[in-house]
């Protein structure tokens, strides 16, 4: 962290929301929401402290020029924030969203530009890299016109975004990949003082931050912390155990589930289809764009519903298709009743702790697209979750922390306390409370920062998963059959940042001079494995991450005997060192993705 920055910044760079969260860079000061200028209608800017992680790029003929005017600087005819996202509704073909889910998704190049999906006009499209770009370029844009502008129309340089201590935040689920290329579209919106934090922390340390030295006395040593973060795109598990240092509590973060893709969005689209079946008992068809439009009123109704606002039910009003707008209309109503009742039987069944994700039967040919989980039952994945981490413990957690949008429930929230409490044989369950569920992140993103200046109290993690890369067995070639793949354990589950560790007393033989891959894997339940560790029979336990492609600087099919290096990064990135044994040369191996989803055909 630098003295010379005058703020510190959090940023929740979510996958349907952003928020930005700044205080002054000394430890007693105040944290507060950056309300984000941003484009709400045409024409209209208003200042509002989410930012929707929507991005609209529009042809004339869909927004004329006139109504993207704005004060800041943007890209063509870029939309970005509340007017994407309403307008984007009617023109999907158009509208960047979940760009953040895109970011881990194995299948395609991150760095291309595929965005929207399926979209026919190439100029119109993003990568997924360059949608968290523009998102991230947003908030510097704004930030700079409404707090480094000096009024005679230049900046102020030492209050600029792009010159501040800034913490970001990324799902604990996040590979080592997809946080290496969350930190290259921070530097393509300019923003290069970043440090990496994984939300369901953040959710934390906004907790700490609200409790103040009484956090102390909500937990004692030996207790388990639970974070649930369920936002609009994504399910997030993290487990922290709260220890004990020299007669102080520490906390340290044992366990992270999978990049569950199962939120927010998954309900609306559940509710869109059951207010459909109503009108379909009306003898009301809806076309697409109807259909798009429903999903969107039934968003609009579950945030009001299930955010404490008393009214029974949402009224829903849709054009119809005749001339007549106001003759033609459709009106319905989404109930607290319905809500309340799909999303209990349909995201949060009851369950045993003993129950397994469902996989329904699958079609052998399938689209391209973000990877949805084929299970919504959140509970399932918890049971999992829970049962993959603390089996062996003969554990269950003590205190749950709740986080994000859907999570403003009190009816979803005690379904999963009351659940907890049962797998747990009745054992005491206390719930920390969450004074904001959609700016949490945020808030704690920024306190983390100052705590990690002035030495406050921090979690430990490291890294979320045990990383491994391929190496070929040395064997006779077999005709028709490939050198076995071993996985050889390079970096262990809770590395910490800046934390360096030669594979000592090993050698091995690296190929220079053509291009070559290198497999990598990882895995979140082998917790034990250590540098250095070779695993033949990895298949279930380990899981491919990337393939890197590169081609490394030396003679034609040079093969040079290298010893390894694994480095956590001060931000939170890996790093993998080739370091020859012969000579001075070192090499290191870029984490590069696929140029195409056909390479994972091969």
């Amino acid at each position: 962290m630098n003295a010379d920055s005058p703020w510190m910044i959090g940023i929740d760079l979510g996958t349907t929301n952003t928020v930005l969260s700044f205080c002054e860079n000394r430890s007693d000061a105040p944290i507060e929401i950056f309300a984000v200028p941003q484009l709400t209608g045409p024409g209209a800017i208003e200042r509002n402290d989410i930012l929707p992680s929507f991005i609209l790029i529009p042809d004339a003929s869909e927004v004329p020029d006139q109504a993207l005017k704005t004060p800041w600087k943007t890209e063509g005819r870029m939309i970005i924030g509340e007017f994407a996202r309403e307008r984007g509704a009617e023109i999907p073909h158009r509208l960047i969203y979940s760009a953040k889910s895109w970011l881990c998704h194995q299948m395609v190049d991150r760095n291309a530009a595929i965005l929207p999906w399926q979209a026919k006009q190439i100029e119109m499209k993003l990568s997924p890299v360059a949608a968290s770009a523009a998102l991230l370029k947003h908030l510097a844009r704004t930030w700079n016109q409404e707090v480094a502008a000096t009024g005679n129309g230049s900046l102020d340089e030492r209050n600029r975004l792009e010159n501040q201590d800034i913490v970001l935040t990324v799902p604990a689920s996040f590979d080592a990949l997809a946080r290496e290329l969350t930190v290259k579209a921070a530097e393509m919106a300019g923003l290069r003082r970043i440090t990496l934090l994984e939300e369901p922390q953040a959710a934390l340390y906004s907790w700490i931050s609200q409790s103040g030295d009484a956090w102390r006395n909500h937990v004692k040593q030996g207790d388990l912390i639970l974070v649930c973060d369920i936002g609009g795109g994504t399910t997030d598990f993290s487990l922290i155990r709260v220890g004990e240092d020299q007669g102080n509590l520490t906390l340290e973060r044992i366990a992270v589930g999978n990049h569950l893709m199962v939120g927010g969005d998954n309900m609306d689209m559940a509710l869109a289809y059951a207010v459909q079946g109503k009108l379909a008992a009306r003898d009301i068809r809806l076309d697409p764009m109807q259909m798009r439009a429903l999903v969107q009123a039934c968003r609009k109704g579950k945030e009001r519903l299930l955010s404490g606002d008393p009214a029974d039910s949402h009224r829903i009003t849709l054009l119809g298709k005749g001339k007549g707008l106001i003759a033609q209309s459709i009106s319905t109503e989404l109930t607290a009743e319905e809500v309340n009742r799909i999303l209990l039987e349909g995201f949060f069944p009851i369950c045993e702790p003993t129950a397994t994700v469902l996989h329904s039967k699958t079609v052998g040919l399938q689209e391209i697209g973000i990877a949805y989980e084929t299970d919504p039952a959140i509970t399932r994945h918890l049971a999992l979750f829970l049962r993959q981490n603390l089996q062996a413990e003969h554990q269950t957690p003590t205190a749950v922390l709740f986080n994000g949008g859907v999570m403003k429930s009190p009816i979803l929230r005690n379904r999963l306390i009351e659940l907890l409490k049962s797998w747990s044989a009745g054992k005491s369950l206390q719930e920390l409370p969450t004074a904001d569920y959609d700016r949490s992140v945020a808030r704690g993103a920024a306190y983390s920062g100052m705590a990690r200046k002035s030495g406050g109290i921090r979690i430990r993690s490291g890294l979320n998963r045990t990383y491994y890369i391929g190496v070929a067995a040395s064997m006779p070639a077999v005709p028709g059959m490939p050198a076995p793949v071993k996985a050889l354990c390079i970096a262990a589950f809770g590395m910490e940042e800046g934390a360096v560790a030669p594979i000592a007393d090993r050698s091995f033989a690296l190929l220079v001079g053509e291009t070559a891959t290198f497999d990598l894997m990882a895995s979140n339940t082998r917790k034990e494995d250590v540098p250095g560790e070779m695993v033949e029979s990895w298949e279930g336990d380990i899981e491919p991450v990337a393939t890197m492609e590169t081609r490394l600087e030396g003679e034609s099919r040079e093969r040079i005997p290298v010893g390894l290096e694994i480095r956590v990064t001060e931000i939170g990135t890996l790093e993998l060192w080739c370091m020859s044994q012969i000579d001075s040369r070192q090499w290191k191996l870029e984490f590069n993705v696929r140029k195409t989803p056909a390479d994972f055909l091969q």
